[in-house]
């Protein structure tokens, strides 16, 4: 295995599953997640739709090197639903992924390992119906070239497969364009060796 893993594992669309225990119902959703900007608007939508629930608790996974976490018990004992869920991911090595279980109390307490379990089934049967899919880490380059080179970056572009996310083309042309990782090094060397070509990293996704 390379030093550098330049893959990661996540989810393709929202997924939800259901568990339950005595009485009490927990609903999870599983969530693709690239910003926690979202994050507030994604449970104010939830607790929308499940006014009479009495928790909902979260925890995420973010960046491709799967370094960035957080977790919430919403109410719950210390470490009984928001870090349940976050071993899930864990086990599954996913990242960019929350996931939001909902609970309605059903009027019998389950006790701390009762929680646990819970809370964990729950997230565990919506990442089962979840589709997980590969993803490269990718940076984003912004490229600024003369018209006159148009070709042969356009070329580039189409050689190494890159994607582009904007264009625009004028006297001046620019492109912003996604480099897989791994090919960074070499897609740079052959823009160092255009005259008129000037390229700035822009970030990493």
């Amino acid at each position: 295995m390379s030093l550098f893993e330049d893959t990661y594992l996540t989810i393709e669309t929202v997924s939800e599953g259901i568990f339950r225990d005595k009485g009490s119902k927990f609903h999870a959703y599983a969530f693709p997640f690239r910003s926690e900007a979202t994050l507030k608007d994604t449970i104010n939508k939830l607790k929308a739709l499940h006014p009479k629930a009495r928790h909902h608790c979260w925890a995420y996974r973010l960046s491709t090197d799967r370094s960035v976490w957080r977790i919430n018990d919403d109410g719950e004992p210390s470490g009984t639903a928001g870090k349940p869920i976050l071993n899930v991911l864990l086990s599954k090595d996913i990242t960019n992924v929350l996931v939001v279980v909902v609970r309605y109390f059903g009027g019998t307490l389950l006790g701390v390992p009762g929680l646990i379990n819970a809370y964990k089934n729950a997230t565990v049967e919506a990442l089962a119906s979840a589709q997980v899919v590969q993803r490269t880490v990718n940076d984003v380059y912004r490229i600024d070239f003369d018209y006159l080179r148009m070709n042969d970056i356009m070329r580039l572009v189409k050689d190494e497969n890159l994607t582009i996310l904007k264009q625009d083309f004028d006297n001046t042309c620019s492109l912003e364009v996604e480099i897989r990782k791994t090919q960074v090094n070499q897609v740079v060397h052959q823009l160092e060796t255009m005259e008129g070509v000037n390229y700035f990293y822009l970030t990493t996704l």
